[in-house]
């Protein structure tokens, strides 16, 4: 447990009181005190005497101390005060008190959060989820989304702390650090959540992370998980997400799975089919016989949604130019791109490719 945890509530308790007040570990060593001098000094004589009676107040070298209960019933931490047993004791008591209940936030929030963990990575048997929710009182039916933030270049280990300090107050949110660059942020949402909300919730996260911390990420968004044991699921879309946007949006660094469209069916196609396909439709000349400058058009063509006056506006070229290189593409292809049927075919082709291209790359 960090030090961390219990330092904000030292510092109140201490200017509340006007007295000394720390915490020390089970060998003694002082974790955290609102006299910063005392961190890291070891009371050795006094650990031993605690771990002897651990359920009673314990005085020594002029300090008071006492246990912190918690989640976990083992002995881990004492708070301490200084001063004779009459005036540090009636404090050491009260400070047990607030220390004792953070005690236990924190570590049901941990087991909570390792449980939410081992469910998203495949970790627990399904029938297990229901036994262990009820153990630690966790709520299987609400909705709940999944990020999957992923850093991009030099993981920090920072990105992961300003996710915790943003979201991981309360029982209901979970920051998960997956692996090094990986972090899965569970966030409890309304049943009637939008994908378009969840975006902007993504793109809250990915500004604050660049703003703060300099980082650079992608965020993929899973499927709104309705039950605890769908959270894997919604896990496996939002690495899903990540992947397929890796490939056909290249710009984007938020991507939603449930705006995928036809790529996520790509995807998930054997190459094998995919060259048969592409082989099928080319049958004249290959794909690879399309210039840099003829390709370009074509995904202007596109992008203006196949409007021929809107195209040659944006390239700079006068329509009838524009209607040449469209019949040359007819010709070298087969397909006809103002038909919107051979439009689609085309389209979806040069998808393909760009899948093919992106497994040959991790190959090597």
């Amino acid at each position: 447990m960090s030090s961390r945890i219990f330092q904000s509530v030292v510092d109140q308790l201490a200017e509340a009181s006007r007295m000394t007040i720390g915490v020390v570990d089970a060998e003694g060593t002082v974790i955290c005190c609102n006299d910063s001098s005392l961190c890291g000094q070891r009371y050795a004589e006094a650990a031993t005497a605690i771990t002897a009676n651990p359920d009673r107040l314990t005085e020594s070298e002029g300090r008071c101390f006492l246990t912190l209960k918690g989640w976990n019933s083992t002995y881990g931490y004492s708070v301490f005060v200084v001063g004779d047993e009459e005036d540090a004791g009636a404090i050491c008591r009260m400070a047990r008190v607030s220390l004792s209940v953070t005690k236990t936030h924190y570590e049901e929030k941990h087991d909570k959060g390792t449980f939410v963990k081992n469910i998203i990575t495949d970790n627990i048997l399904p029938g297990d989820i229901y036994i262990r929710a009820k153990e630690l009182h966790f709520q299987t039916e609400l909705p709940r989304a999944v990020f999957l933030v992923r850093q991009r270049g030099r993981a920090d280990v920072a990105v992961v702390e300003l996710l915790q300090s943003l979201y991981g107050d309360n029982q209901q949110d979970f920051v998960i650090s997956v692996n090094e660059t990986d972090i899965a942020v569970v966030r409890q949402v309304s049943p009637d959540t939008t994908g378009e909300e969840l975006s902007h919730m993504a793109k809250n996260m990915e500004d604050t992370l660049k703003t703060e911390l300099f980082a650079r990420t992608t965020i993929g968004i899973g499927t709104i998980a309705e039950h605890l044991r769908e959270l894997a699921d919604s896990y496996k879309e939002a690495q899903v997400a990540i992947e397929v946007g890796k490939v056909f949006d290249t710009e984007k660094t938020v991507i939603n799975y449930e705006n995928l469209g036809i790529g996520r069916l790509i995807y998930q196609l054997p190459t094998t089919l995919c060259e048969i396909f592409l082989s099928e439709v080319f049958k004249k000349n290959s794909i690879e016989s399309l210039d840099q400058e003829t390709l370009f058009t074509i995904n202007m063509f596109f992008e203006n949604s196949l409007n021929v006056s809107e195209t040659s506006r944006k390239l700079f070229v006068h329509r009838n130019t524009l209607v040449y290189r469209l019949e040359k593409i007819k010709k070298l292809t087969g397909l006809d791109l103002r038909e919107f049927d051979d439009a689609i075919i085309f389209k979806v082709a040069l998808m393909v490719k760009k899948y093919l291209a992106s497994r040959e790359a991790r190959m090597y």
